[in-house]
């Protein structure tokens, strides 16, 4: 191992291809990766495989020898990130009925329909198009802390709002040549093909994702600001090699920040965006409900008193006041 390379890998992958019995399979997939010692969360699916594990180096190689092994993923295309430990906790692998939740009808395969795949350096160069319209195909959060530049945000919490939250704003996009993109392409692969049978002309997708786009010699992940969000422990991954233009905002102030907490409140669980004084400051919750809850996690955490916690927000209604 050379000096520059890290001990761990995070391995981000999937594929479109139709796979018997994914209930067995992700039986015996979640046996094979324990006997590797990765660590990840991977769906199994009729339609597919969608999965991130970390692991040490050999094992992420032992992984990809296996998973090529086997001709439904010979042609699999593995994202591969550096990393100082484990990017997960414990190993799941899980049955679903979709990859990427979207409750359509008439559901859309990407084998048969979707947008026209852009390189990295396709899709830099079609975004600066002034009839081109950039949709973010992730949820809002993602999109708070990192985008490409002028990108349009849905204003959606989950995936499978996207569908509706375009024909609710159709208007905007017509005639438009559209193009979409998410962390790592899956998403696209079925939005972008829904956009399509929707009947929208020209779409074009990011291939391989934002993830591919930050690690592409030429562009270099430029136009993008921000940080990228990954469904792991490190929550966050750097993207354009150019410049860092921070664009997340905290929750409580409005400052710049790329702090993502969990809201302490468990029945709540928000994921907002601060700083660690400010988690400190408002007992890392998000309204004064969330705050008082019983089961507050800040609070448990940090052993605080009865006493502690009425002070804290007596501190935190008297800060309001001054601003309002």
């Amino acid at each position: 191992m050379s000096e520059n390379n890290k001990p761990y890998r995070v391995l981000l992958y999937y594929m479109y291809v139709p796979i018997d019995l994914p209930e067995e399979f992700a039986s015996e997939h979640l046996r094979m990766c324990k006997e590797l010692d990765l660590k990840g969360r991977i769906l199994v699916a009729e339609e597919g495989i969608n999965g991130t594990v970390s692991g040490t180096i050999e094992q992420t190689d032992r992984y990809m020898e296996t998973m090529k092994a086997d001709p439904r993923f010979a042609e699999m295309v593995f994202k591969i990130d550096e990393a100082d430990d484990h990017a997960f906790k414990k190993m799941h692998v899980r049955p679903r009925k979709e990859l990427v939740t979207l409750r359509l009808e008439d559901d859309i395969n990407p084998k048969e329909v979707t947008g026209q795949y852009l390189s990295p350096k396709e899709f830099y160069e079609a975004m600066q198009d002034e009839n081109t319209i950039v949709i973010d195909a992730r949820n809002d959060y993602e999109y708070d802390l990192g985008h490409f530049r002028g990108a349009v945000r849905p204003d959606i919490k989950a995936f499978r709002e996207l569908p509706q939250w375009i024909k609710e704003n159709k208007e905007e996009f017509a005639d438009k040549k559209i193009l979409t993109y998410c962390t790592g392409g899956i998403r696209c692969e079925k939005f972008s093909g829904w956009l399509v049978k929707e009947g929208f002309q020209d779409v074009g997708q990011l291939h391989g994702g934002i993830v591919t786009y930050g690690k592409d010699p030429e562009v270099q992940g430029e136009l993008w600001d921000g940080q990228c969000y990954v469904f792991d422990e490190r929550i966050s991954v750097p993207v354009n090699q150019k410049e860092h233009v921070i664009v997340g905002k905290d929750f409580f102030t409005g400052e710049p920040c790329e702090r993502y907490v969990n809201c302490a409140n468990p029945e709540c669980n928000k994921q907002i965006i601060c700083t660690e004084e400010n988690e400190h400051k408002y007992l890392r919750g998000c309204t004064h409900e969330c705050r008082v809850h019983p089961r507050n996690r800040y609070v448990k955490e940090h052993e605080l008193i009865d006493e502690e916690v009425s002070e804290r927000l007596k501190l935190i209604k008297e800060n309001m006041a001054e601003v309002q």
